[in-house]
């Protein structure tokens, strides 16, 4: 059994915000940076040679990449053999996001009610995904969210007699409604299975995912090829402004599901892109 005091979680946490939002992963520069050689609109190059500018501006002046600095996404697996002492645990990762808001000057963008809408003025409560795993380790992810992108996000109920071929349809459907509102050119996670929580929770996950890692699974690997070629020909282009370059990657990940349901999810990211990872 090991002992980690919640200090330490919370410390991680504001470190991540800080750091997700000034620069870019590095799967994600990679994959901007490549894109200009098979870019063939020179207009669409134009826009992903700024697009570069500004990650480096952002990582080299200390400031946010994007002025939406989203929602906090959390997904933490947690050790079987770990002891966490001290406050509560989700008091604990809430306080180092509202630290690493503050301190990062990160635009604050919660409403404590989605109707009445008052700002809660320090970003929390942040979306957090709890997995319990085997061993002694923490490991956090914090993917902040802008909501350009997420709001073109979607669910599809498909039925089993929909199979492959409905699914690329519901991705395809999704990006082309999507158009240049989730500011291309963007990353797409798909949600396979499992229920309508639950294909919707695997669609972000599959966000954070390296771009260069396709799916274990050799079908869903090929399906991701398949999917991000066919976005690509859609000609909808780096900021929408036609091109070649529409999406970046798609990631798929899956999960067992009922006979009668083939859930859907599709949650689409800007190019902004933002997934930090340490273990505790």
């Amino acid at each position: 059994m090991r002992t980690v005091h919640t200090d330490i979680i919370k410390n991680c946490i504001k470190e991540l915000c800080i750091e997700a939002n000034y620069q870019l992963s590095g799967d994600m520069e990679e994959a901007i940076k490549n894109s200009v050689n098979y870019e063939k609109s020179q207009l669409g190059i134009q826009i992903l040679n700024q697009l570069q500018e500004n990650i480096d501006i952002a990582k080299n002046d200390d400031i946010p990449i994007c002025q939406d600095t989203g929602m906090a996404i959390v997904f933490v697996k947690i050790g079987q053999d770990v002891h966490i002492e001290g406050d509560n645990l989700e008091d604990v990762i809430n306080q180092g996001i509202r630290e690493g808001y503050q301190e990062g000057y990160l635009r604050k963008s919660v409403v404590s009610d989605p109707l009445i809408r008052i700002n809660t003025n320090d970003n929390t409560p942040g979306i957090i995904h709890y997995e319990i795993v085997p061993g002694t380790n923490l490991e956090i992810t914090l993917a902040p969210k802008g909501f350009g992108s997420e709001n073109m996000s979607k669910v599809y109920m498909l039925k089993p007699s929909d199979g492959v071929e409905g699914v690329k349809k519901a991705v395809l459907e999704t990006v082309m409604l999507a158009g240049p509102n989730a500011c291309p050119p963007i990353v797409v996670g798909v949600g396979i299975g499992g229920s309508f929580e639950k294909c919707a929770i695997l669609a972000k996950k599959a966000l954070t995912r390296e771009l260069n890692k396709h799916s274990q699974i050799e079908h869903l690997k090929q399906l991701e090829i398949e999917l991000l070629n066919l976005i690509n020909r859609t000609g909808i282009g780096p900021g929408g402004l036609g091109g070649t370059i529409t999406a970046l990657g798609v990631n798929i990940e899956s999960f067992p599901t009922h006979i009668a349901g083939l859930p859907v999810a599709i949650n689409i990211c800007c190019h902004v892109n933002r997934h930090v990872t340490r273990i505790i």
